[in-house]
């Protein structure tokens, strides 16, 4: 779930944001519904070079009872160590970490690797998948597949990778660079950005080896049930929780 301003939005590619509801109490519909966990993103702190709201998180602790992480304004390990006290169970970092990445190695070696998610933004131009930070704001310029093998050289836990392209476009993941993520890497891989149908969510599994599967748009207007989607999985013959 993206948070702006205390509230749930959502946008497609990164733009036309829309508000969609409060967070602790979607947070609580999606764990009633089926979802093995949240992660909750607060899409402008870092860009305005605001801190995460530590009430917020705490408040959606103490409504849920399935795993969440929370992401956004976190530059330093006390940040990281606020939210975890605050009740979050892993914390993941995007723009701090290509600005500093010293501070994957920080928090893997304070915390522990499981409790570090590197997130990447990626868009592609040209055949290159090129690193976004600020919300996608400003291109880096850094490779996707060279900064999502250096994070988990320097102890990053998972990595959850949005393709900028296929954000809220529904038209399906980015199969291609997740598949090559999934050859070079080691860590659990998360996907995020282009799920439209239930079908994606198959298409994700059977073609590529990656672990798992964020999704916002088809659950926040109720297009796709998680109960649902589950069962299609089960059928395919795809492990999955329910």
């Amino acid at each position: 779930m993206d948070i702006k301003n205390g509230k749930t939005v959502k946008g497609v590619r990164f733009q036309d944001i829309r508000d969609v509801g409060d967070p602790v109490e979607l947070g609580k519909y999606y764990s009633r519904a089926g979802a093995d966990e949240l992660v909750y993103l607060d899409i402008t702190a870092s860009h305005e070079r605001r801190k995460t709201f530590q009430e917020l998180v705490r408040n959606i602790a103490e409504n849920l009872d399935i795993p969440f992480t929370v992401g956004g304004g976190i530059g330093d390990l006390r940040d990281a160590e606020r939210l975890l006290d605050s009740g979050a169970d892993k914390i993941s970092i995007n723009s701090a970490a290509v600005r500093s990445p010293d501070l994957i190695d920080d928090m893997a070696k304070y915390f522990g690797n499981q409790f570090v998610t590197l997130a990447i933004d990626a868009r592609e131009m040209d055949g290159q998948w090129t690193v976004h930070i600020n919300g996608g704001r400003i291109d880096t310029g850094r490779d996707l597949f060279a900064w999502a093998k250096e994070g988990q050289e320097r102890g990053c836990g998972e990595i959850l990778f949005t393709s900028m392209n296929h954000d809220g476009a529904k038209d399906g993941y980015a199969l291609d660079p997740l598949d090559q993520l999934a050859e070079i890497l080691t860590v659990p891989i998360i996907a995020s950005g282009g799920a439209g149908k239930v079908e994606h969510f198959t298409e994700l599994f059977r073609d590529t080896q990656v672990d798992a599967a964020l999704a916002a748009s088809v659950f926040h207007y109720k297009e796709i049930e998680i109960a649902e989607m589950k069962r299609h999985l089960k059928q395919q013959g795809i492990e999955v929780r329910i």
